[in-house]
């Protein structure tokens, strides 16, 4: 599988893309007014403190007040009979040195944990922590028993005394002791920095800030089979290239600054990809069609055969429509970033053996998410359940808003609902008030409607209550918006 990553910047926003074989897999956005702050690391001050919840509210300087559990503030791995209460770790007005672990979402603030780590491209520096991890991707045990060896080979030869150990990430798989040695280096030499920063700095402030999107993705992304980096800045693909020189010297001769004058997301059609992801449905090649809902509590995917008739029978036919939906999905939830639960209602199968290689399709094409991810089978309802790990936004968040007409609903009252809405209200007005006349103001197709279907309902009303009824079209409100003038 070959792949590309194509990065845009403007002053206003930083857009990356991850390309495999030409479709767009994943998208990540930044606006410069609303950096992400993942793994920034502040000196905040206890703002409130919930025993109820065993959580505490702590003020980071941001809009909202960040929110942390006492699990993130005990020691990791605490046995639940050593426990304590939030009160007895924190108190109102204390200073505390926090990292954020998922963004402000929605309503939401962000999340954080006092178990602090700096990530660099092989290594995770966790200082509170003595032992040395390996990432579960990587699977060969010679492969992690080797990686193990080398950190205690480059932890030996290091002058000065290490605390804290180290996580060996997956980008590590078959580096050796000289890439190690000088990721180790470097993550010793920022962490003091910011222990320098955590004695001096006033709270609430921030103490350590993540590499800026492009260069993060660099160092996160970036995999033997990504072919090429292009970047449409020239300013920052200098940046980019001495980033690289500096922390990964394989890489430098695949980053290539595009000078072109067609637009780079234009490439690999990544500007319409974006556009499909924010709807709601998502064709298959084969006919079919998948619906995707994002709701606060969990996202919710049905799988449908559309236009697809198949060539033998039925259960085949739902047989294959499941097996592409099992991939598309798997991209979707990549590209459109979803996390949390996600319920997949997949087409009923009655052979088991379908079921089976369904679920493996989907379990296979997920391992290349970056996300943590786990599926947990198929329940009694014939329904498949996973949860993705959620750290930002999803692309719908980030680049739309609730709709103002609806309010979110994703649906509208009719005109004829308005319409008897209008009745009832004139009918409350009149107990209330008596005026002498009426005056309806409402949009073009509540109007047509009272004048035509609804006139007669609004002939015997005006005899009803002895008082004419006027109306008048509003060209700015909405189908569901009106007034009633008392005159």
């Amino acid at each position: 599988m070959s792949g590309e990553v194509l990065i845009n910047l403007t002053p206003m926003e930083t857009r990356v893309a991850v390309v495999e074989n030409g479709v767009l897999q994943e998208a990540f956005i930044e606006r410069s007014r609303r950096r992400g702050i993942v793994g920034n690391i502040y000196k905040g001050k206890v703002a409130r403190v919930l025993p109820g919840m065993q959580a505490a509210f702590i003020d980071i300087g941001l809009e909202r007040a960040a929110f942390i559990h006492a699990n993130e503030v005990m020691p990791p791995n605490t046995p639940a009979d050593e426990q304590v209460s939030i009160s007895q770790l924190l108190h109102q007005g204390q200073p505390l040195v926090v990292q954020v672990t998922k963004d402000p979402i929605g309503s939401k603030g962000a999340r954080l944990t006092t178990h602090l780590s700096v990530p660099s491209r092989y290594l995770v520096y966790m200082p509170d922590s003595p032992h040395t991890g390996v990432s579960q991707r990587i699977e060969d045990d010679s492969e992690r028993e080797r990686l193990r060896g080398l950190v205690d080979t480059c932890l030996a030869g290091i002058d000065t005394p290490v605390c804290g150990g180290f996580i060996i990430r997956t980008a590590a798989e078959g580096v050796g002791e000289e890439e190690l040695i000088t990721d180790m280096q470097f993550l010793l030499r920022l962490w003091r920095k910011v222990e320098q920063r955590k004695g001096s700095a006033l709270a609430p402030s921030c103490i350590y800030d993540d590499l800026p999107l492009f260069i993060r993705t660099l160092r996160d992304v970036m995999r033997d089979d990504i072919e090429k980096v292009r970047i449409d800045s020239r300013e920052n693909y200098h940046r980019l290239v001495e980033f690289a020189e500096e922390f990964m010297p394989g890489m430098v001769e695949r980053i290539e600054y595009y000078p072109g004058e067609r637009p780079i997301f234009d490439l690999f059609s990544v500007e319409d990809e974006i556009q499909k992801a924010l709807g709601r449905k998502v064709q298959l090649k084969s006919g079919g069609y998948l619906v995707i809902d994002q709701t606060e509590a969990m996202t919710t995917i049905d799988v449908n055969t559309g236009g697809y008739v198949g060539h033998r029978n039925l259960e085949e036919t739902i047989f294959k429509t499941n097996l592409e939906a099992a991939t598309t999905i798997a991209r979707q939830l990549r590209l459109r970033n979803l996390g949390g639960i996600i319920i997949i209602d997949f087409i009923d199968m009655e052979d088991s053996e379908h079921q089976r290689q369904v679920l493996r399709v989907l379990e296979k094409s997920l391992e290349r998410d970056h996300a943590k991810n786990k599926l947990t089978g198929v329940t009694e309802l014939g329904l498949v359940q996973l949860t993705r790990k959620r750290t930002r936004e999803s692309l719908e968040q980030t680049l739309c808003e609730p709709c103002p007409t609806c309010q979110g609903r994703g649906t509208l009252k009719t005109p004829e609902t308005v319409c008897y809405e209008i009745f009832r209200e004139i009918l409350r007005e009149e107990r209330a008030y008596s005026p002498e006349t009426y005056m309806v103001l409402a949009s073009q197709a509540v109007v047509d409607r009272l004048l035509d279907e609804e006139s007669a309902a609004v002939a015997d009303l005006e005899i009803f209550i002895g008082k004419t009824i006027r109306f008048q079209v509003e060209g700015h409100y909405s189908q569901e918006q009106y007034d009633i003038v008392l005159m």
